[in-house]
């Protein structure tokens, strides 16, 4: 891609992945540093992490199947598809996978920290965080196959597939407010 004013190339791709590595970078030695030293709030500190994080990677687990169907319907090689393959990539590998990571890593220690592991509704959630998990990894291997022209899954099975996070979304959500095992 050129810059029509003076012919120079305008990919600020690579510039946005490595500022988002670093910030991500930064965040996690902050957390575990943090983690580490142990100051009081820390709990309710790292609980608000936690929360944002989960957000964060629950915007994209909604969205990406969304981009899916859209770029289902749109022709192999066109501008349009090429467009969906540059927005996938990026919301997967800087927003949800560095999301995801940071949810896993401060919810297992808010999990150890503020509950010692203790409760079926902790296990049940954190067994629907793995299915997440799981979900991402799907949206992970179509990435790859989107990026590849290869389109394997229907629009109706991208549909359907955008219905598992919220399902898994409302399950976690009561388990940690209700706690009702």
């Amino acid at each position: 891609m050129t810059n029509s004013r003076d012919g120079k190339a305008a990919d600020g791709g690579s510039k946005a992945s490595m500022r988002s590595r670093a910030a991500i970078a930064a965040l996690l030695v902050v957390v575990v540093a943090l983690m580490l030293w142990n100051p009081p709030q820390l709990y309710f500190w790292l609980k608000a992490v936690h929360v944002i994080a989960v957000i964060s990677w629950m915007a994209g687990l909604l969205y990406l199947p969304r981009l899916f169907i859209y770029h289902s319907e749109s022709e192999t090689g066109s501008v349009q598809s090429e467009t969906f393959k540059v927005m996938e990539s990026r919301l997967y590998r800087l927003i949800m996978t560095p999301a995801m990571a940071v949810t896993w890593i401060v919810g297992l220690w808010l999990a150890w920290q503020g509950f010692g592991f203790a409760g079926w509704w902790l296990w049940l959630k954190i067994a629907a965080v793995v299915a997440l998990t799981g979900v991402q990894g799907i949206y992970g291997r179509a990435v790859e196959d989107f990026g590849n022209d290869a389109r394997k899954n229907s629009v109706r099975y991208w549909r359907i597939m955008n219905e598992v996070p919220t399902l898994l979304m409302i399950f976690i959500v009561i388990m940690v407010v209700v706690k009702p095992f």
